[in-house]
């Protein structure tokens, strides 16, 4: 089969290698839809990811597609079932999934290899975190599940509801889910980007002010001028990853309210917090990463409900062999949203 393997540092290769071999417990999936995501751009840049790839390996996790081949103890699939297979799942034993956080799973089972015409599923994943695709939803929609559980997560962990001011920093796939689902919770939004493209998304999506970063002087002091009385948001959901958004995150949040750190930094950064602002403030500061089954089915629900579209954030579709080229184009921040990849 065709399948692209990560091999270290900005180095894929689009290669032939063998059909993954199926055991008892597992399945075979034929791809027909992988996108590629924010995480898998990171993977690329530093070569490997300490708990989801180690080079050499077949790259991608965000997919849906169709069973293949199923191992003989499989009964929880079928050949010809259109399935979504998340990319990890719980063991549902140690002390992080016996509280309900299974996301800190201390054995969590990480699956990639999307890029590829086929991809192997472990039965553990198989059994606990693979939907059948409703059959009014095509497969590209079907494929947001793995990121979309990652934001209803963050959402639901945030605690946002009806009437909330929600300030959104970044707007790129991850943002925009969170401002369409803040939305759906009847929540005002402001989002902060930087490129044109995704301040537009912003808006069709609902935020009722999208602000480039670039063109105001204190982002800080613009979005507290838009807030009630200047009190500031009442959560603040930061999806950029950077030292200087983690700080303006807890600026830009009212009294008593909520900040969201979402998006990771890179390893060895540093961000300074005002101890007063905090401690008198009662700001409450949260961070939620990855997803759990419950959340994999509820994104599931969404898509279905027609709730979240594909159509919002995939902005192009490439064939499985100009994946490399499209990582390259995509170093330098376009402003793309998330491309779809067909094997």
């Amino acid at each position: 089969m065709t399948a692209a393997v990560l091999y270290g540092k900005e180095d894929l290769k689009i290669e032939r290698v063998g059909i993954p071999e199926v055991g008892p417990q597992d399945a075979l999936v034929r791809v027909k839809v992988a996108l590629l995501c924010g995480t898998d751009l990171k993977v690329w840049r530093q070569g490997h990811h300490a708990r989801m790839i180690s080079p050499p390996a077949i790259f991608g996790h965000e997919l849906a597609g169709v069973v293949e081949l199923v191992g003989s103890d499989v009964v929880s699939v079928r050949p010809g079932m259109r399935v979504v297979p998340a990319n990890s799942a719980p063991c549902s034993d140690c002390l992080y999934c016996r509280r309900d956080r299974e996301n800190l799973c201390e054995n969590l089972l990480f699956n990639n290899g999307a890029y590829a015409e086929f991809i192997h599923v472990p039965g553990r994943i198989l059994q606990k975190n693979t939907l059948e695709i409703p059959a009014q939803v095509d497969y590209v929609d079907a494929a947001l599940v793995e990121p979309l559980a990652c934001v209803l997560r963050g959402i639901d962990e945030t605690g946002v509801g009806e009437g909330d001011t929600v300030v959104v920093l970044g707007c790129g796939p991850i943002g925009l889910m969170f401002i369409r689902l803040a939305r759906l919770r009847r929540a005002r939004v402001i989002a902060l980007g930087k490129r044109h493209t995704q301040m537009e998304a912003a808006e069709r999506l609902g935020a009722a002010a999208a602000i480039d970063v670039n063109r105001v002087a204190n982002p800080v002091q613009y979005v507290r001028q838009l807030t009630e009385c200047g009190r500031g948001a009442d959560v603040v959901i930061e999806a950029v990853g950077s030292s200087a958004t983690w700080q303006w995150s807890v600026e830009m949040v009212r009294k008593g309210g909520t900040v969201n750190l979402f998006g990771g930094c890179p390893t060895g950064s540093a961000v300074q917090f005002d101890p007063v602002l905090l401690h008198y403030s009662e700001i409450s500061i949260k961070s939620t990463f990855h997803h759990t089954p419950r959340f994999i089915r509820e994104a599931m629900g969404v898509i279905a409900s027609g709730g979240v579209r594909a159509s919002d954030f995939v902005t192009g579709e490439i064939p499985l062999t100009e994946l490399p080229g499209m990582f390259r184009q995509l170093k330098n921040r376009n402003g793309e949203l998330k491309t779809a990849i067909i094997p």
